[in-house]
């Protein structure tokens, strides 16, 4: 039987419930972190919880400590016996009575579920520009909030159309990310990723490959790029926390090889989660 951690307590999946004045449920007041395991080790745990904390000052949102957190998803990746698997963390304002402005004195709603990975993960992915803007201005852009109706509506249109995920641009017409990742361009032999301030999300899985190209004397470089940017790119990439790093092969109707800089840094990022 698969267990939630939910509110401080571990629970069978089919008994878990949510009240329903959660305003997680009814306004998507809360935030959420999805990481690996590999061999039971958390990869970036602290990483993760630091960018809950992160988005739960901006938010205004009360939270359990941090080793409260780690407790509970060590505990359901346990509970479940799994070694190799997804987990995601769900962390919501509680119940609170009608209206908008956040009460006060309410109970934040903590919920860890850990999953099996599915049996293969995409080698290569295909992307195109979706026709919704991100909002670089908003601070939402830069938390994992619960609101992802747009990701949600743009990676749809995206596979409408054939491709595995939707490229957003800003408001200003320049690369965001993609619905569900982080993009990253080869340009003149650099790698490339735009900075948060375009209305990204800072990946954890963007951050450790930028520290492994530094790690390794790959060039790398953040700054903001363009749909024009994308065409003359000689290898791209998509990276988030369960894919790791992908080759991106086609954009729009351009094929871009799968080149060495990708495969290399591929290759790191997976060694990167082995154990030391």
């Amino acid at each position: 039987m698969t267990k939630i951690h939910l509110n401080g307590r571990l629970v069978d999946a089919c008994e878990a419930r949510i009240d329903p004045a959660d305003r997680g449920l009814l306004l998507a007041d809360g935030l959420f972190e999805t990481l690996r395991a590999y061999d039971g080790r958390l990869f970036c745990l602290d990483a993760h919880l630091a960018r809950l904390a992160a988005g739960a000052a901006v938010l205004g949102l009360p939270a359990p400590p941090l080793p409260e957190i780690a407790a509970a998803v060590r505990d359901t990746l346990a509970a479940n016996g799994l070694a190799d698997a997804s987990i995601r963390i769900t962390l919501t304002r509680g119940a609170g009575p009608r209206g908008l402005l956040p009460p006060t004195g309410v109970t934040p709603t903590l919920m860890v579920a850990a999953y099996p990975l599915p049996s293969s993960l995409p080698t290569a992915m295909s992307a195109c520009l979706a026709s919704i803007r991100r909002n670089e201005q908003s601070p939402l852009s830069r938390i994992k909030s619960l609101a992802y109706l747009e990701n949600i509506l743009a990676l749809g249109e995206a596979a409408a159309a054939g491709y595995d995920e939707a490229i957003l641009l800003n408001t200003a017409g320049r690369i965001a990310a993609g619905s569900r990742s982080n993009l990253f361009l080869v340009l003149d032999g650099v790698v490339t990723t735009p900075p948060p301030s375009e209305g990204l999300l800072p990946g954890i899985a963007r951050h450790s490959v930028l520290a492994l190209a530094a790690e390794h004397d790959i060039p790398a470089r953040v700054m903001p790029v363009t749909p024009a940017d994308m065409t003359r790119a000689s290898e791209a990439f998509l990276t988030n926390s369960l894919l790791e790093v992908v080759p991106l092969t086609r954009l729009q109707d351009q094929l871009v090889p799968a080149g060495p800089v990708t495969g290399r840094l591929r290759r790191l990022y997976r060694d990167s989660t082995a154990a030391p």
